[in-house]
């Protein structure tokens, strides 16, 4: 069911969190916590989506995740939506703020409604998911966020500057959460994922010139695929991981 790939024994029955966990990454995601027998809710405005892809990891795996249907800019409603999650899993050890958007937008174009729009889209949920889940994290002794930046920013990509600002600022929210949650026994990194191979990513920007990038850039041949950040964020999830904190760990082929 792994391929090969690394199982993790404390991940087995650990209580997880994903948002945006319907379709892209966050599938990956819920589809390898489940095969690590970890309990899982995962979060998402795709209804459809969700509810075939909890169908398919019940039948192909045995491990049914739940999945509940939230549009996460309703900040308002995190908490409830939080607690609604505990009950459900019975604790709450580990939280995946994966849920984002990366739609292409000029600086011209960009409109005081817009940029708050895409900053609620791509970094406020993850504070404030953080928020609600963190007095869980404590009552389980300790636990893990894990924070989706992008590497964007950091190769000056152009043509979406409100969503290279919202994940420039992950990396700045893991680090202060890192230093207060840490007597806690709370872990907070930031995976940043390289351009992955999504159907999203295929259909909508993925063109000839883009497979010329990638082939310049990366210094691993070959599509980065969502199971590749999959197995970071599981290794992040990990009693293996447990002296972990306050980092970037970048999984882009070697293009940042």
């Amino acid at each position: 069911m792994n391929d090969g790939f690394a199982v993790y024994p404390s991940l087995k029955g650990r209580q997880v969190l994903v948002t945006g966990g319907a379709t892209g990454i966050g599938e990956g995601l819920v589809t390898h916590f489940c095969q690590q027998g970890s309990r899982v809710a995962f979060v998402d405005i795709a209804a459809q989506a969700g509810r075939d892809l909890a169908e398919r990891l019940a039948r192909e795996t045995g491990n049914r995740p739940t999945f509940i249907e939230y549009d996460l800019t309703d900040v308002g409603g995190i908490k409830a939506l939080v607690e609604s999650v505990v009950a459900v899993l019975g604790g709450l050890q580990v939280l995946v703020n994966n849920a984002a958007n990366d739609d292409r937008h000029s600086i011209e174009s960009v409109t005081p409604e817009y940029w708050d729009q895409r900053l609620a889209v791509n970094l406020r949920h993850q504070f404030f998911a953080s928020q609600a889940a963190i007095p869980y994290l404590k009552a389980a002794g300790g636990g893990s966020i894990v924070n989706f930046g992008s590497i964007s920013w950091k190769t000056r990509s152009g043509g979406m500057p409100a969503y290279t600002a919202s994940k420039a600022a992950v990396n700045g929210l893991t680090r202060g959460f890192a230093r207060d949650l840490g007597p806690f026994g709370i872990r907070v990194n930031t995976v940043v994922p390289g351009w992955v191979m999504t159907q999203r990513q295929r259909e909508r920007w993925l063109d000839e010139e883009g497979k010329r990038t990638l082939a310049r850039e990366q210094c691993l041949p070959g599509d980065l695929l969502p199971a590749d950040i999959a197995r970071m964020v599981l290794f992040l999830a990990a009693d293996d991981s447990r002296m972990c904190t306050c980092q970037e760990f970048v999984v882009d082929a070697g293009w940042a």
